[in-house]
This record gives structure tokens, sequence and C-alpha cells, in this order.
């Protein structure tokens, strides 16, 4: 088939389904993934009540930091649509705020293992099909943690630091094949992530910001958007900052 095929890891919220439905109504197939069923069910309707032309929406269940279980998953979106065109590896988490003496061990190893590994294991067997099918295009989540340094958040700075390394460098190894590897660096944006920090100090956090407020999911996934598409063509091994003003500081 020619139809467009997309991959959004952590696709039922947040950045992942605003971008989910960015692509759909563009007429792309969108899968997305996710570890809760129900929450990835519920966000299939809404992707697919804005989707045009012949796109297609699934959702599977799928926990990144599992490397067969990421496999599996794009071995199964092949077998359904014969290809895999671009892919937003978004999942992450983000569940401490400590300096580094402070911080819990088993957390930093939790956020390694979905921040780094499960990026590490997607991109992994995204460009393998890739390089099956002779191109395509990936757009991983860094943060402006993954440019900066950031007090009480070390190790979730850490992860995202290593999202900017593993972009770069597959961007390099693969631009020659075909395969476009780019990143986003968002500021702080209105998702489930930080929605605590919201609650506690939503201005504070927007005046980090100097455009002077937090960041919509919406947003990101246009730039995401963009980057994946041929628009962006000869953009290789760039991170996109998305946030307000802060990286120009």
């Amino acid at each position: 088939m020619n139809q467009p095929v997309a991959l959004i890891t952590g696709g039922a919220t947040g950045i992942g389904k605003a971008t989910a439905k960015k692509l759909a109504a563009k007429g792309i197939t969108v899968v997305i993934s996710g570890r809760r069923k129900e929450i990835g069910a519920a966000a299939v309707k809404e992707i697919q009540a804005v989707a045009t032309g012949a796109a297609e929406v699934r959702f599977i269940q799928n926990d990144v930091a599992d490397e067969s279980a990421v496999k599996a998953m794009i071995d199964q979106i092949v077998a359904e649509f014969g290809r895999l065109d671009m892919a937003v590896n978004n999942a992450g988490i983000y569940n401490e705020a400590a300096t580094l003496d402070q911080s819990d061990t088993q957390k930093f190893r939790a956020m390694i293992e979905v921040n780094v590994m499960g990026v590490y294991y997607s991109m992994k067997y995204e460009i393998a099909q890739m390089l099956k099918q002779g191109g395509g295009s990936i757009v991983n989540l860094a943060s402006i943690a993954g440019l900066n340094g950031f007090q009480w958040t070390g190790t979730y700075v850490g992860t995202k630091h290593s999202v900017v390394g593993l972009t770069k460098s597959a961007a390099l190894d693969h631009a020659a094949q075909g395969i476009r590897i780019n990143a986003v660096a968002p500021g702080a944006i209105r998702t489930d992530i930080i929605a605590d920090q919201i609650k506690i100090d939503e201005p504070g956090l927007a005046a980090a910001h100097p455009i002077g407020r937090i960041g919509e999911p919406e947003e990101i996934a246009n730039g995401i958007a963009w980057l994946l598409s041929e628009e962006a063509s000869f953009v290789v091994g760039h991170i996109l900052n998305i946030d307000g003003g802060f990286q120009a500081k």
C-alpha cells in the first residue's frame, strides 16, 4: 500500500495525541502505543474523528521499556500496513524532583528504562524497517532539559541529554540512506507530565519563558509534523527548540 504510516509512542495523551491528530488530519495512517488500554481506545476515537482520506487509526498496548514488545509492535505494524514511514518516539516519564544525592536510584532506573532505553529500542527497530523500504523520518522527544542543566531534576535531565545524543548520532549514521532523524526540545507544556507543577505554580513556569506562558501540546505537534514532512527534507540531526524563547535567554 502507498498510504503513509506513522507510529507515535505514548500517543494516547498530551503531545503524542496532539501529533496523532495532526497527522491523521493530513490523511496519514496513525498507530499510537501506550500502556493503558482504555485511554488508548478513547484516544483512537478522538483521532479518528479528525482523520481525512484513507487514514486509519490503531492503538497497540505496549511498553517501550520492553525490547521484545517494541520489536513485536513494529512487526505488527508492517504486517498490517506493509510499511513504516514516520515515527515519533514520544513515550517518557518524570517521576522525581530531588537533588542528585537525595534521588531514588530505582526511580532513576525507571526513567532510564523508558526515556532512554525506550527511545533506543524504538529507533533500533524503526530504522531497521526504514532501511528495508528505502527511507523514513523519525522525531524524538527531547526537552529543554536535554540542552540545559536544571536544579532538582538532574536524573530526568540526564535521560533527556541521552535522547539528544542518540538523535544526533543516529542521524549521522543514516542520513545518506534516506532516513532523517531529528528531535524537538519543548519548554514547559500543558501535559500530564508536569500537571502537578502547573497546579502549584503556573505563573512561575510561565515567567521562565520569555513569551510569558506555558505551551500547548498542539504547538509541539505542529513542529513534529513539519520535521516529519518533506517540507523539512534538508533537516537532519537537528534539535528543534519549541520553548517560548527559553533557549534564547
